[in-house]
């Protein structure tokens, strides 16, 4: 049973929040995007932040989830599986630049969760620095790595649907 101080709790209550929230956008995003791709998108992070929401909760209750294992795996591979549909779009985008008509309701809904998704990988940095238990930062570490990885997909789908202009 790990022991919190006030201001551990305070910093965990307010990521369960953040969690929250961001379960909640995922599946209303999901249900308003007109992009079949998109839909499944919002649905696999919907389900992501959701684990992290249970991890949050668990360490509020007093124990340290497990980050590694088989969900590990899983999660890498659906990864590499996610990336290589990325690449596939990118590929087209780059070698047709007339595809660059998207729907603008997913546009904004994109950059809507981009922007909450640099916010919230933010709060995380923050609350890592905060927790005496290295058990606890490893957790807020890897649950910030996930949050970071949730930005760069919504990124990589923006970028390969002519929605966002790095140049």
């Amino acid at each position: 049973m790990i022991n919190l101080s006030t201001k551990e709790r305070m910093l965990l209550q307010d990521e369960k929040e953040q969690e929250e929230l961001c379960v909640n956008k995922y599946k209303q995003a999901a249900q308003k995007a007109s992009c079949p791709n998109l839909k499944s998108l919002f649905n696999e992070l919907a389900g992501q932040e959701q684990q992290h929401l249970n991890s949050i909760n668990q360490l509020l209750s007093g124990t340290i989830p497990s980050t590694g294992g088989q969900q590990s795996q899983n999660q890498s591979q659906q990864n590499t599986q996610a990336q290589q549909g990325v690449n596939m779009q990118k590929n087209m985008f780059q070698s047709n630049p007339q595809i660059q008509s998207y729907n603008q309701d997913d546009k904004i809904l994109c950059s809507d969760l981009l922007s909450t998704e640099k916010f919230v990988s933010s709060t995380y940095n923050t609350a890592i620095f905060e927790f005496r238990d290295e058990n606890i930062r490893n957790v807020l570490n890897h649950i910030q790595k996930e949050e970071q990885e949730h930005g760069k997909k919504i990124f990589d789908y923006m970028y390969s649907h002519g929605m966002y202009n790095v140049q």
